[in-house]
């Protein structure tokens, strides 16, 4: 995973849920990383908050089959480029 995004989503992966590093490839799913529904949405609220954003679900289901980490990457570079004005407000995580 060569941009600093996907790059950021994997040290994520690794450090907060214990993924090795061999496992995470743009192709891998988020269920073949062994994560269940609750580290899913674990993982999709540390990466909004790493990139202070939130991903809408019609951009991004974590809960959809297949999901790949490529995906994953390719929604966060894409709001990334938004002007600020556009994204949805920060919002704390009951």
């Amino acid at each position: 995973m060569p941009s600093p995004v996907c790059n950021s989503i994997a040290a994520i992966l690794e450090g907060d849920f214990k993924i090795p590093s061999d496992q995470i490839r743009p192709d891998t799913t988020l269920v073949d990383l062994g994560l269940d529904s609750l580290a899913l949405m674990e993982f999709v609220f540390a990466v909004e908050d790493a990139f202070q954003l939130r991903i809408p679900e019609d951009r991004l289901d974590p809960r959809a089959a297949g999901i790949t980490l490529e995906q994953l990457c390719s929604v966060v570079d894409g709001m990334l480029d938004q002007p600020v004005t556009v994204r949805a407000p920060l919002a704390a995580h009951a």
